[in-house]
């Protein structure tokens, strides 16, 4: 096994999220917070290796706990690290894995072109999966939130 210091390798994040680190965040320098992805969190947290009900309660517990709120949560992402750590069952550290996204054609995708001019931050496979998990009503409800009346939510995305 090969050991690594960097608090931003996978391996050692991981670890801190099984053993609900909570004062992890709290060690990073400024720099390392900029680096840093609670999205990578998101999606390795919720696969591990393991028993069926292992997995099944890794997914539910991410999904309850982390993924239902997470975007509302982007400017803070201490609270979305705090909520991270709300999930392990305090077992010990678990093989987490990535999990990739169904891929999806989104290229002419009005939700996808409105997502992209509210998070410009964001690279192209975390708003294609913002557009596949968020279904019209929730993008609906996002832009109404950023100032959109019903009338120009209408003629943007129906």
């Amino acid at each position: 096994m090969v050991q690594n210091n960097d608090p931003l390798y996978i391996g050692n994040e991981m670890a801190a999220f099984d053993r609900k680190d909570r004062a992890y965040y709290d060690k990073f320098t400024d720099e390392e917070r900029k680096k840093f992805s609670t999205y990578l969190m998101l999606r390795y947290g919720a696969s591990v290796a393991g028993s069926g009900d292992l997995q099944a309660y890794y997914l539910m517990a991410t999904n309850e706990r982390v993924n239902k709120n997470f975007f509302d949560l982007n400017k803070h992402p201490k609270l979305q690290w705090l909520t991270c750590t709300t999930v392990s069952p305090s077992m010990g550290k678990q093989h987490h894995y990535w999990q990739p996204a169904k891929k999806k054609d989104t290229s002419n995708n009005k939700i996808v072109k409105f997502l992209e001019e509210i998070y410009p931050q964001l690279k192209d496979d975390e708003i294609a999966l913002l557009a596949e998990i968020n279904d019209r009503r929730d993008i609906e409800d996002l832009a109404r939130k950023h100032g959109w009346d019903d009338k120009s939510i209408k003629a943007q995305f129906k």
